[in-house]
């Protein structure tokens, strides 16, 4: 039987599949990545000029050892591309003293040896003079925590990837896969490729080629405002640690004004809108979106409270229980699954990228990723996936 041209396929190179590529073709493969729309791009879940990175991490001290090897990883790709992409601003995890995201940023610091500071409101809102936090709030202080460069990351990714040699193909819709006596074969809408290995790494559409996610795997819709601040210096860089609140109107989030794009703020789950077939999520944003944000910025950060410069829309896609899915897929030895990364994701791009490359290379793996697999849950995250072709015509 002839060699199938290519050891691993791809699907999806947003910010985890350009970094999979870029770690196969570091370990030897001969890897093909298939984009449907182009690199980077404004579809998915990696667009929006910056993503949080923090090492205090509320969401479970478990994701303390990824997100070292993840700072490391991000400061390899600086030096390969001759890009910024990790800026330092220190960060705030803020909410009341006996909340989720106090206490679990302050187990993350105590478990793993952290540097931090635990503050009061008052001691925030003298050091760092954008935030107005109410007097019932405290907040963890980390001084890594800081924001990536999202579209330059994947950038960077995917030209690392080439220069190894890998292919990459955009404006390329996956239409299914199935399995093969050598490996598994993966239909377009134009064409057949034969593998040895596949990689899912479709974001939204993970849906579309593994069906049985469906329901552990929910696409929903993201809104991000950028305004002028009304006193910029407060929130420059230097003097505005990025953030993560719980607060009695929600959960958020932002950033400091990056290269003079203006203050950043998002909501975890918006208006709680489902989206049920990504191609047709809305993607205009209407005065509704920017009234959410903005009852964030007039509670706790009314210096920031200036004209709107942009609002962008994007998806999360949920997984049900907020943590990733990183696992060969049930069933199918030569498929694996990076999927459900709950708009927390992106820090990891580095480090996801690695452990699908050592899924499918066959290599040990590095870390314990039990929190983070399909069938080793009680009760399972998925069902036996069903033989044959699991895609979609």
């Amino acid at each position: 039987m002839r060699s199938p041209p290519y050891d691993v396929v791809v699907v999806g190179v947003g910010g985890m599949g350009s970094a999979a590529v870029y770690h196969l073709a570091k370990g030897g493969a001969r890897v093909l990545g298939l984009e449907r729309f182009d690199i980077p791009h404004s579809f998915g879940s990696s667009h929006g000029l910056t993503r949080i990175i923090r090492l205090a991490y509320s969401e479970g001290s478990h994701y303390v050892p990824l997100l070292r090897e993840a700072y490391r990883l991000w400061r390899e790709l600086e030096e390969l591309s001759g890009e910024s992409i990790l800026r330092v601003t220190g960060g705030l995890d803020i909410g009341l003293q006996s909340g989720g995201i106090v206490q679990g940023s302050l187990k993350s610091c105590l478990e793993h040896g952290l540097s931090f500071e635990e503050l009061d409101a008052g001691e925030v809102n003298r050091r760092f003079p954008g935030y107005e936090l109410p007097a019932e709030m405290n907040a963890i202080h980390q001084p890594d925590a800081g924001y990536l460069h999202c579209e330059t990351a994947i950038s960077a990714h995917a030209a690392a990837a080439r220069s190894l040699g890998a292919d990459i193909a955009t404006g390329v819709r996956v239409r299914g896969w199935e399995r093969t006596p050598g490996g598994v074969r993966v239909e377009t809408e134009d064409a057949r490729y034969e593998t040895r290995k596949l990689v899912i790494t479709a974001g939204p559409w993970v849906g579309e080629l593994l069906p049985t996610l469906r329901p552990v795997c929910r696409p929903v819709r993201q809104v991000m405002l950028w305004t002028d601040p009304l006193d910029p210096e407060a929130f420059a860089p230097e003097r505005f640690p990025v953030f993560v609140m719980e607060s009695p109107a929600g959960n958020f989030y932002g950033f400091p004004d990056n290269r003079g794009e203006g203050f950043k703020i998002g909501k975890f789950h918006h208006l709680r809108q489902a989206v049920p077939e990504p191609d047709a999520m809305d993607r205009e944003c209407h005065p509704e979106d920017e009234a959410v944000l903005r009852e964030g910025i007039a509670a706790f950060f009314p210096r920031a409270n200036g004209p709107t410069r942009r609002m962008t829309a994007c998806i999360f896609t949920n997984s049900a229980d907020g943590h990733f899915i990183l696992d060969r897929y049930p069933d199918h030895e030569n498929v694996f699954v990076a999927a459900g990364f709950s708009g927390h994701g992106f820090k990891f791009c580095g480090v996801v990228g690695r452990i699908m490359a050592d899924f499918a290379l066959e290599r040990p793996q590095r870390w314990d990723l039990g929190p983070f697999g399909l069938k080793q849950h009680r009760p399972p995250r998925v069902a036996h996936a069903p033989p044959g072709n699991d895609g979609t015509a």
